[in-house]
């Protein structure tokens, strides 16, 4: 049986890593660590997103600033307001909250938010960087980054010798997730709904991320015995046995029968989902410690 990742468990020891560093770093340049979320419009889940954001970077010792705009904001309004978080020096990360209400435009307003700020790793710049193996000035994508710390923590720093495939190649996570495991020494696949034969090149894999939004795809005979397996989707399905119209979340594995084959896995939820705010705190007192010259921890 396989060893189940608890993901609270892991994001609550970065959260600790994030807390020290935060208060290491105001107390030798007298730098509080700002983050500033901006909201467009009345999504109830983007509210509750945002809200425990904000409560986290409290808990963290953050200055946390939320700015909450009406649905009717003009794309040059929500510019403005970027351009001014940009401009301030007590602000080290930006995040503009996703999806943006229509009919605002999110990738230029996405793009103008400083690299040094782009907490959420979602500039061109910070794409680039991590393609190019520079992590030490880029910021990397939250999911991606908090996926990264499972593998690390499951097989050290340096990957060589393993065989990788990322299964989706989504900007958001396949890509640089696929980016992480190459400068990590592993040798990477990148499959994606063309890839021929999938169930056989999963099988292939020591490290098998799954990131492509279909409930329970990957079953056991696609994963190598021992693989360690990190399962990112997140799904909705019916749940007939808990009523009727009730749903459950699963992920894009099988978890119950995987979890015989594999040696590492990561349950939905409770495995990458508490990681992705873990490490937004982490990219933001990162970019704080760069912006005060210090050298920023390690997570």
């Amino acid at each position: 049986m396989a060893t189940v990742i608890d993901g609270k468990n892991v994001a609550a020891s970065v959260i600790q890593t994030v807390k020290s560093a935060t208060a290491a770093l105001e107390k030798s340049s007298g730098v509080t660590t700002g983050l500033a979320v901006i909201i467009v419009g009345d999504d109830p889940a983007s509210h509750a997103y945002v809200g425990s954001k904000g409560r986290m970077a409290k808990e963290c010792g953050f200055k946390s600033v939320q700015h909450t705009l009406p649905a009717e904001t003009r794309q040059e309004e929500l510019a403005a307001l970027v351009a001014t978080l940009n401009a301030d020096p007590s602000i080290h990360g930006i995040l503009v909250q996703l999806p943006l209400p229509k009919p605002l435009a999110s990738e230029p307003i996405i793009q103008s938010i400083l690299p040094e700020k782009d907490v959420d790793g979602l500039s061109v710049v910070n794409a680039g960087k991590l393609a190019t193996g520079d992590l030490k000035t880029g910021l990397v994508s939250c999911t991606p980054a908090g996926a990264m710390v499972f593998v690390r923590r499951t097989h050290g720093e340096d990957l060589s010798g393993l065989n990788a495939v990322v299964i989706g190649r989504s900007n958001l996570f396949g890509k640089p997730m696929a980016q992480l495991l190459l400068n990590a020494n592993a040798t990477v696949t990148m499959a994606h709904s063309r890839t021929k034969n999938l169930a056989e090149v999963c099988r292939n894999a020591d490290i098998l991320v799954a990131a492509v939004g279909r409930p329970e795809m990957v079953k056991a005979d696609w994963v190598k015995p021992g693989a360690t397996v990190i399962d990112v989707g997140i799904n909705r399905v019916p749940a007939p046995d808990r009523g009727e119209g009730k749903t459950r979340l699963v992920g894009d594995v099988a978890f119950a029968e995987v979890s015989a084959v594999a040696s590492t896995i990561t349950p939905v939820p409770g495995g990458v989902g508490p990681m992705t705010i873990a490490m937004l705190m982490a990219n933001t007192v990162i970019a704080a410690h760069r912006a005060a010259g210090q050298t920023p921890p390690q997570f």
